[in-house]
């Protein structure tokens, strides 16, 4: 008999979590305003909102909790963590911040100004944000085949090369500071980039003299989509993947509250020492000393750890595997997801499971605002809110794909609560014809709104 899979790891701590009931969860998602970002966490029961700092540590990131030096300038902490991205990533200067969007600002901060164009595949809502904050555009390069939910493609993250090289041939290179590479591309669904596509987009960049960064958050679970689907690679381990992966790159931005399985951190790196000691200067001035970044030291150590821990076969394929379990149990049930599976989250295809609620009443946040109701299940919308208003015409932008996405956080729940939550939202997709009318806006914020807004049912 062939050995049934078993997760890598064992239980020693747990945390009780309280069940509610539908009267109480109707209430609190109206004082909500429904928006689940303004949840109290003892107010849900499964809590899939991100895998952002939501991650359980090992041991061995405790046992660096608790040995931490916490030294202002020079800290041991930094040099492990330092020594971590130069054996693991490659990279041969970093800067460390407090979390990701705070690299996106020490980078953009060096080299963004208004007029500017970055393009990218799919970029993420902070990403963007900052992008436009700057008063700069973010021009999305990403494949035709991520934005059609039932075709089968084994690296959906991919940059189209086409699209990325008419982009640049049609802007001089002094308006194009760096082109982005998210791996895995969230907004697509967790999709993976492939080597190849990597080596290739990193190709066109230097023909133009144009900076690649990656949008390295899950680069390990990238990582793990080559070596299991591009050919020429199944033999290599994730290590050996991951520094060809940044081989091809000038630097990057991480929040490693993804990848590195912390609760708080992120870094920059760099190639080149000057651009490096240009945004140290920022680095200094939002984030704190360039060897702790807004960190303590024992949060360095425990990111040096988890760097080494994400990056083995045996993690990534547990971790990825339970994504790829809710999603069978979901699709199963008739759901409409992502295919195929991402890594670190299912994806549900709001237009295809309320066809009859338009994309201007926030589809797929009123189908998390139903799944929590349901089950207490707290989920994101990836859609019509978190594309925010055009920053010209002040109108909705309606991207592509409207998802409602179920990010599973690491190492934290079990196959019986990726059993519950596909029963809740089965139970939600049965009655979904009884479901008439979506919600409207009545507070927003003028930038990044889908964390602070306010809504109403319609």
């Amino acid at each position: 008999m062939k050995l049934p899979y078993a997760e890598p790891y064992r239980i020693k701590t747990v945390e009780m979590i309280r069940r509610s009931t539908t009267d109480e969860r109707k209430r609190w998602i109206r004082e909500a305003r429904y928006n689940l970002f303004n949840l109290k966490s003892d107010y849900v029961f499964i809590d899939l909102l991100t895998d952002s700092g939501t991650n359980a540590m090992s041991d061995r990131q405790w046992a660096e909790i608790m040995t931490g030096d916490e030294s202002y300038a020079g800290a041991r902490s930094y040099y492990k963590l330092k020594e971590r991205v130069e054996e693991i990533l490659g990279m041969p200067y970093f800067l460390p911040t407090h979390q990701g969007r705070a690299a996106e600002n020490v980078l953009f901060s060096a080299l963004l100004k208004e007029g500017d164009i970055v393009p990218g595949n799919a970029h993420f809502d902070t990403t963007k944000g900052h992008i436009e904050f700057r008063k700069a555009r973010a021009v999305d390069c990403t494949i035709d085949e991520a934005f059609d939910t039932t075709v089968s493609h084994p690296f959906k993250g991919n940059i189209d090369l086409e699209k990325l090289e008419t982009v640049l041939k049609s802007n001089s290179t002094e308006k194009i500071p760096l082109v982005i590479l998210t791996v895995t591309c969230n907004s697509a669904g967790g999709q993976p980039v492939s080597m190849r596509n990597i080596r290739e987009t990193a190709e066109l960049c230097r023909r133009y003299k144009v900076p690649l960064f990656f949008d390295a958050a899950r680069f390990a679970e990238n990582a793990y989509f080559i070596k299991v689907r591009e050919e020429g690679y199944s033999s290599k381990s994730i290590k050996e993947i991951v520094r060809e992966m940044f081989s091809h790159v000038d630097g990057f931005t991480m929040s490693a509250k993804k990848d590195a399985i912390a609760n708080i951190g992120g870094m920059v790196g760099f190639r080149d020492e000057e651009l490096k000691k240009k945004a140290s200067v920022f680095n200094i001035m939002f984030e704190g000393y360039l060897t702790y970044g807004g960190l303590a030291g024992r949060d360095l150590g425990a990111l040096a750890q988890g760097l080494d821990e994400s990056t083995e076969f045996d993690y990534l394929e547990s971790r990825i595997g339970q994504v790829a379990y809710l999603g069978e149990k979901c699709k199963a049930l008739g759901i409409p997801v992502q295919e195929p599976f991402g890594g670190h989250a299912v994806f549900v295809d709001a237009k295809r499971f309320f066809p009859h609620i338009p994309q201007a009443e926030y589809t797929a946040q009123l189908l998390a605002v139903e799944l929590y109701i349901e089950g207490g299940v707290r989920g994101v919308e990836i859609g019509t809110l978190l594309a925010d208003r055009d920053p010209e015409t002040g109108k909705d932008r309606y991207p592509k794909l409207e998802l409602l996405r179920l990010a599973i956080p690491r190492r934290v729940y079990t196959n019986n609560h990726m059993d519950y939550t596909a029963a809740a939202l089965g139970n939600v997709f049965e009655r979904r014809e009884s479901i008439k009318n979506g919600l409207k806006i009545v507070k927003e914020a003028p930038i990044l709104r889908h964390f602070t807004m306010e809504l109403e049912r319609l």
